[in-house]
């Protein structure tokens, strides 16, 4: 349900939801899917989420809540950093409104927490997130989310906040595999209202060029390429001697670098790190590399120690 990880780039998980489904590439050799498919006999926690076949560990595509687990950040006192659902998607199209409402509710009272909130489903989470910031009463909103999962009395700890500001302990990010994945997704977390915003590139499966995103550069232009690192978008324009218009953006906070980990890895390029990180130290943005592509997570593994680095956002 959550407690201390090996994860490197936070403190603890919490695991108030479990289950998922693939959705790209990435997906492929997911460390979640195999840790649930060994948990998934009769009475265990991932019966029915879960299952072994001759292809290896696959998802049902069901997901729950595990509504025991939704107290824990309240109940740890010392303040921590929180990957939020390492075993599943807040924005999963089978979670509910209701479950990712609690959440965040419980993300809300907790103010002294950090959360760090990692999807592959970033047009919802825009979605919601937009929803969200336009609601008239937000504490409300909150209190009542709480009060229907029995967590009422809890909140004695909510964070200060401005109505029109996004939630600044709720970090949000997407992950990425490809140049493909990070044209389909960062710019959907870039028109997602946060306080931090983040992308893993993890497994990395191919090169990024962060500073030619090709994508919406806002919800008004359709096209258009961006630097994200650096904060700027330029899109097409129908004037003849302007054919393309900058404008600033707001760029990511973040970036953490993986390869794949597990018996089955697929191999990462070094070039594919160096240039990420290369990327990150000309726009002055935080850069975390987490691991080598091999057997071990978290294996330094070819990687040099001039890569070797492990910068957080302030």
């Amino acid at each position: 349900m959550g407690g201390k990880t090996e994860i490197s780039w936070t403190d603890f998980t919490w695991n108030p939801l479990r289950g998922c489904s693939r959705v790209s590439a990435g997906c492929a050799n997911c460390y979640a899917a195999t840790i649930a498919a060994r948990f998934s006999y009769k009475g265990a926690p991932y019966q029915g989420l879960a299952f072994r076949s001759s292809h290896g560990a696959e998802w049902t595509g069901i997901v729950s809540l595990v509504e025991s687990a939704l107290d824990l950040p309240l109940d740890w006192r010392k303040p921590r950093r929180i990957f939020v659902n390492s075993m599943s998607d807040l924005f999963h199209e089978r979670v509910t409104d209701d479950w990712i409402d609690t959440i965040f509710a419980v993300m809300w009272a907790c103010g002294r927490h950090t959360f760090q909130v990692l999807t592959k489903r970033p047009e919802r989470m825009r979605d919601y997130c937009d929803k969200l910031l336009r609601h008239d009463d937000r504490a409300g909103f909150f209190v009542d989310a709480l009060e229907r999962h029995g967590l009422g009395a809890h909140v004695a700890d909510p964070i200060s906040h401005s109505q029109d500001e996004p939630l600044p302990n709720v970090h949000l990010g997407v992950s990425v595999e490809d140049q493909m994945t990070a044209d389909a997704r960062i710019p959907l977390l870039l028109q997602t209202p946060a306080a931090v915003r983040f992308v893993s590139y993890e497994p990395a499966l191919g090169p990024v060029a962060f500073g030619t995103i090709n994508g919406r550069t806002s919800r008004v232009h359709d096209s258009g390429r961006m630097d994200v690192l650096r904060g700027l978008a330029v899109y097409p324009t129908t004037h003849p001697e302007y054919p393309e218009q900058g404008y600033p953006i707001q760029p990511l906070d973040w970036l953490i670098i993986g390869g794949e980990s597990g018996p089955h890895a697929r191999p990462c390029d070094l070039a594919w790190i160096r240039s990420a990180v290369a990327q990150c130290r000309a726009a002055g943005v935080p850069v975390f590399v987490k691991q080598d592509s091999g057997p071990r997570a978290g294996q330094q593994g070819r990687i040099p120690d001039d890569l070797w680095i492990k910068e957080c956002p302030p």
